[in-house]
């Protein structure tokens, strides 16, 4: 399937590693962003630029979106300018971007009309996941279309699965989030007993990252927030989008998640407090400045 040319709408912290990666792997690419220097490495690696979402919806096999935002979603597929209104029948979609399962259930029936074949396919795995190309891809959509993307999705991921009917993946990507959200509250408080109790906490994190308390949050972020490091592997102010995604869905479901929403309250005050750009691992900030 490399001998196919692939739309990709987005090229942020993740998306510009998944879009090289998807070229390594002999895919052509034809890229849009709404900010085109954004862009910019991944042209420089091959990929085409393209000066709509209109444009280059047209003609391709594949369009795979990992956007910002639900509204962005929308903007990018709805209207006349949009995707399903320009992607020849028979194209499929994928939209990467974590966003409302009722909005990929959305995109779902309106591209089927269209002949399309849509799916939602949310990823985890923060930058190092996107650039290593072994990404966790959870995906949502029908399962007689689902081996025609396998091949895309293989090149930026090593944890495939199809969960279920559309809007299934972005299910999923919120079991995913609340239970990083939590954990990572876990994390903060940790590494801050640590240091209150005069230990190392890097020789702390050799011991307790092996054990029953480890985790991916344990062993790719707990050393950042040491290094005082909050560069974004992923952002905190999408976080903050994800786990209001998550709230809503879970109260449609009257579902308890008080884990989930002391986490946002949090998080909340890490954005007031001008967070909103750093990775999520900045959290820890805000449990030095309780001390």
């Amino acid at each position: 399937m490399s001998d196919k040319t692939i739309g990709f709408i987005g090229s942020g912290v993740m998306g510009k590693s998944m879009a090289i990666n998807l070229m390594q792997a002999g895919f052509s690419l034809n890229v849009f962003t709404r900010t085109k220097e954004k862009a910019q490495e991944v042209l420089d690696q091959g990929g085409t630029w393209k000066e709509s979402v209109a444009d280059l919806a047209k003609d391709l096999d594949i369009i795979i979106t990992i956007v910002g935002y639900p509204s962005d979603v929308e903007a990018v597929y709805f209207g006349e300018d949009g995707i399903i209104e320009n992607a020849k029948a028979g194209t499929y979609t994928i939209d990467m971007t974590t966003s409302s399962p009722k909005l990929a259930q959305e995109i779902y029936t309106k591209a089927e009309a269209a002949g399309i074949h849509s799916f939602d396919a949310p990823v985890s795995g923060g930058d190092v996941g996107a650039r290593n190309g072994n990404l966790a891809i959870m995906v949502g959509g029908a399962e007689e279309q689902f081996e025609t993307i396998r091949p895309a999705l293989e090149a930026m991921g090593s944890n495939i699965v199809l969960q279920g009917e559309a809007g299934s993946g972005q299910h999923t990507k919120m079991c995913n989030q609340i239970a990083i959200a939590s954990g990572m509250l876990g994390v903060c408080e940790a590494i801050t007993y640590a240091e209150h109790a005069g230990l190392d906490p890097k020789t702390v994190l050799e011991s307790i990252s092996y054990g029953a308390a480890g985790s991916w949050s344990l062993s790719n972020l707990a050393p950042r927030m040491i290094d005082q490091d909050f560069e974004p592997g992923f952002y905190v102010k999408h976080f903050i989008k994800d786990m209001k995604i998550a709230i809503d869905a879970a109260e449609d479901m009257d579902v308890p998640v008080p884990g989930l929403k002391l986490a946002k309250e949090l998080y909340d005050k890490l954005s007031e407090a001008g967070g909103d750009n750093n990775g999520t691992q900045a959290l820890y900030k805000y449990y030095q400045m309780m001390k």
